[in-house]
């Protein structure tokens, strides 16, 4: 004589279940978290190339470039902190030249693509990359 079957899931079926959820997790969670790198990776630039308007309408009203940026000057989405953008004047005291650098902080520290630079020529580039990225990769070309 054969007992009834009750209904529910076999601890079989629940391991199987438990599997497939633990492999999708390893293939989503990676993914997500370089997507959300990807954001704030714009972010940093769109601030950059914020900054680099400032500087032009400055350098556009007062003959040249100022000599830092404003404390004030923020970028969209600046409250995030992950990145810092910083002002060099690339011959020391000459102020027909910059570069400006948003820096890596915080959970974006580890970033394939480092470290951004932009240029009073408009050259792009980054520092800190890692060997299997290029510059261009990082700036969206």
């Amino acid at each position: 004589m054969r007992c009834p079957r009750s209904p529910g899931f076999t601890l079989i079926e629940l391991m199987i279940v438990v599997a497939v959820i633990v492999i999708l997790g390893t293939v989503a969670v990676p993914s997500y978290n370089e997507y959300i790198r990807a954001v704030h990776r714009a972010d940093a630039r769109a601030g950059l190339l914020q900054a680099q308007q400032w500087l032009e309408r400055a350098a556009t009203a007062n003959g040249t470039y100022p000599t830092e940026l404003p404390a004030d000057l923020t970028w969209a989405h600046d409250s995030s902190k992950r990145y810092t953008i910083d002002f060099l004047s690339t011959s020391g005291h000459d102020d027909d030249t910059y570069t400006l650098i948003a820096t890596r902080r915080g959970s974006q520290f580890g970033d394939r693509c480092g470290d951004f630079t932009l240029t009073h020529t408009g050259e792009r580039s980054g520092a800190n990359v890692a060997s299997s990225t290029t510059a261009a990769e990082c700036w969206g070309r």
